[in-house]
């Protein structure tokens, strides 16, 4: 599917209403990988279309190095989901977002953490680049 700006967003509201329903199920205080498999399960039965765990390339001086750089999820192929469980979210944690969308060409990334009482409120985060400012608006 070739995404614009407003399906984008309407794939970012998808994928917020997943992990709100994982959160509201679980609640804070779980280990980030048990959230990354509940997600996984939400995601299919919405069949949301995704990658987990997906390698990001690192192409220096013409050259793709073997890097251990693992995503959480891309998810259609545009948008980059980071999750963590952590007390509080660190400018490191949006630096490793914006650099995965960068190096996946991804126009938008969610940074999500499970970690908090209310997840739409105090748990995510959204980011986007040069990527989306080239989509079409509608």
């Amino acid at each position: 599917m070739n995404y614009t700006q407003k399906s984008l967003d309407e794939l970012t509201y998808q994928v917020l209403g997943a992990a709100i329903h994982v959160h509201k199920f679980l609640g804070p205080g779980l280990l980030e990988s048990v959230y990354h498999q509940c997600l996984i399960a939400e995601f299919d039965y919405r069949s949301i279309n995704y990658k987990s765990e997906l390698s990001v390339p690192i192409i220096y001086r013409g050259q793709q190095l073997e890097t251990l750089l693992r995503c959480d999820f891309l998810v259609e192929g545009v948008l980059v989901l980071e999750l963590k469980s952590v007390n509080e979210i660190l400018p490191i944690h949006q630096a490793q977002l914006m650099n995965y969308m960068n190096l996946l060409k991804a126009p938008k990334g969610i940074l999500i953490n499970f970690n908090v009482i209310n997840l739409f409120q105090q748990g995510q985060k959204t980011f986007i680049n040069k990527y989306f400012e080239k989509l079409d608006r509608f």
